[in-house]
């Protein structure tokens, strides 16, 4: 079957509606801002020049020019040190000025991205990286949750794909996606409280579990993994890993799947915009928690928020 036929059987699951909806909102607290004599900053700190990576930090500049944030950005050469790396970190993390700071992973390999991230203030982590994030994640604690998890919550609140009481299986354990994600929704939370497991390619039969999934989230980053006959009829499907073969993005998930799944998020325009779009979200959160610290005895900024679904009015969603 081609492509184009296959294509046209699972409903689509695309990130771009979700993530202008966050956005709009994002841009209606910077307004506010603003008026209150803050100019969001976003700083973003590039190692090396990896085409991937540049090309993410321009989307993520561009946006931040496009919603009214000082975007500064610093960018190392590929030969940088750790010490130099921390350096950039622990200043940006100081300056007052900076409300969010994202060192865009990966960084060359013989620099420690872990180490780098514990120079920073877990305040102005957009990314939710942080081991102090982490740990408000694993406990149910408000905070900065990890981009990539959150936005995938976001992208199955939007298109109205339930998953409280579900079976969700996440094909990958990696710290960015693979297990953030499935503590976000295991928690209690009507845009998730499922029964979630986890599964990764050391396990032998990983098919076993993934074909008993309602919602398959791949997050393996080997291009091609999931094919349709690891799919229950009728799941939803969402390709959250991927790889890159120069600027050609290879996702975890084969096209085909789509004669198998009942939605599927698309090959481009699927998890990435709502990735970048909590982004944002985390940091217009930190600004606007520098500008009025909560008070004693209350939680810090949350990114769990309810996105509203497609087609509900701004009263809707829980």
């Amino acid at each position: 079957m081609s492509t184009s036929m296959s294509m046209s059987v699972a409903r689509s699951l695309p990130g771009g509606p979700v993530a202008e909806q966050i956005l709009a909102e994002v841009a209606q607290e910077v307004t506010q801002l603003r008026a209150a004599g803050m100019t969001p900053a976003l700083a973003t700190v590039l190692v090396g020049d990896d085409d991937a990576s540049v090309g993410y930090i321009r989307i993520k500049q561009r946006q931040a020019e496009q919603l009214g944030f000082a975007s500064p950005h610093v960018q190392l050469p590929e030969s940088a040190s750790q010490a130099d790396l921390q350096a950039v970190v622990t200043r940006l993390s100081a300056d007052p000025a900076v409300h969010g700071v994202l060192v865009q992973h990966p960084v060359p390999r013989h620099l420690d991205f872990d180490r780098a991230m514990q120079a920073l203030d877990p305040e102005k982590d957009v990314d939710g990286m942080h081991p102090v994030n982490l740990g408000r994640l694993a406990l149910g604690l408000p905070g900065p949750a990890p981009c990539t998890p959150a936005g995938i919550e976001a992208l199955l609140a939007y298109h109205r794909v339930p998953v409280a009481g579900r079976e969700v299986v996440v094909l990958g354990r990696g710290a960015t996606l693979g297990r953030p994600l499935a503590m976000l929704l295991a928690q209690k939370r009507p845009t998730a409280n499922a029964a979630v497991t986890v599964v990764h390619t050391g396990v032998t039969d990983w098919p076993r579990y993934t074909r008993r999934a309602e919602i398959l989230v791949a997050a393996a980053g080997v291009p091609g993994l999931v094919r349709p006959e690891h799919l229950r009829p009728g799941a939803v499907v969402v390709g959250g890993g991927v790889r890159y073969a120069g600027r050609r993005l290879l996702p975890d998930v084969d096209e085909a799947c789509a004669t198998v799944a009942g939605a599927m998020t698309p090959r481009v325009g699927g998890v990435g915009p709502t990735t970048v779009a909590m982004v944002f979200r985390n940091a217009v959160r930190a600004a606007r928690h520098a500008l009025t610290p909560p008070h004693p005895g209350e939680g810090e900024h949350s990114t769990r928020t309810p996105v509203r679904p497609a087609g509900s009015s701004s009263s809707d969603g829980s």
